[in-house]
C-alpha cells in the first residue's frame, strides 16, 4: 500500500486473512531495522531465519535434484523434516504473539484493527505468524492511516518499509497460496 495515489495503492493483490500479530511502535532512532531483530524473541528469529534460508536455497535444491535424483529426494525429505520443526516452533510462538486476528494483507502492507491509535507516519515493528505454513515475518511498517471505528477501535493501515526481496517473495507466495485455496473452496461450494 503506497500513500502516493490511488493507483499505487492497488499495486499488490490483497487478501483478507486471520494472522497472529504483535505490533509495537519503533523509536525514531530505529531506522536501520537492526533493532527489530534485537526486540524479537529468539524463537521468532529462528522461525523467520528458517523460512528465509529455505526460500533462498530452493533453487539450489532444484539444481541438485536435476543432477542427482537420489540426493535431491533425500534433501527434499530433510527439508520436510525442517518444515515440521518450524511448525512446532510456530505453535509455540503463537502463544507468545496472540490469537489470530482479521487483517487485510498484501506484499505492500497490512490493515488491521487495534485498540491503540497511531498517527500517520509512525514506524511500527510488525511481528506476524502466517499459518499453516508457520511463516514468521518481522517487518517494519509506517502507518498510512488511522481511522476510528464506531466501536472505539481503530482501523490502522500500514505500508511495509525496507522489506527485503526474499521477505516480499515469501509474502507474495503466501498470498497466492491463500488466494488459490479460496478459489478451490469457492469451486467446491458451487459444485
Amino acid at each position: 500500500m503506497s500513500t502516493l495515489d490511488e493507483e499505487d495503492r492497488r499495486e499488490y493483490y490483497r487478501i483478507e486473512d486471520r494472522i497472529a500479530l504483535e505490533i509495537s511502535p519503533l523509536a525514531s532512532a530505529d531506522v536501520s531495522g537492526t533493532d527489530l531483530l534485537q526486540d524479537a524473541s529468539p524463537l521468532f528469529n529462528l522461525l523467520s531465519e528458517l523460512h528465509l534460508s529455505e526460500f533462498e536455497s530452493q533453487h539450489l535444491l532444484r539444481s541438485l535434484a536435476d543432477g542427482d535424483r537420489t540426493l535431491g529426494n533425500f534433501l527434499k525429505a530433510q527439508n520436510k523434516r525442517i518444515d515440521l520443526l518450524s511448525q512446532v516452533v510456530a505453535q509455540t510462538i503463537l502463544g507468545q504473539i496472540g490469537t489470530p486476528q482479521p487483517v487485510v494483507i498484501s506484499e505492500g502492507g497490512l490493515e488491521y484493527t487495534s485498540p491503540t491509535a497511531y498517527t500517520p507516519g509512525t514506524l511500527l515493528s510488525v511481528k506476524m505468524a502466517l499459518m499453516p505454513q508457520a511463516l514468521g515475518l518481522l517487518l517494519r511498517a509506517k502507518v498510512t492511516h488511522c481511522d476510528e471505528k464506531p466501536d472505539g477501535q481503530f482501523e490502522i493501515g500500514t505500508e511495509f518499509e525496507a522489506i527485503s526481496d526474499a521477505q516480499r517473495q515469501l509474502l507474495a507466495r503466501y498470498i497466492l497460496q491463500k488466494q488459490a485455496q479460496e478459489r478451490r473452496l469457492a469451486r467446491e461450494q458451487d459444485a
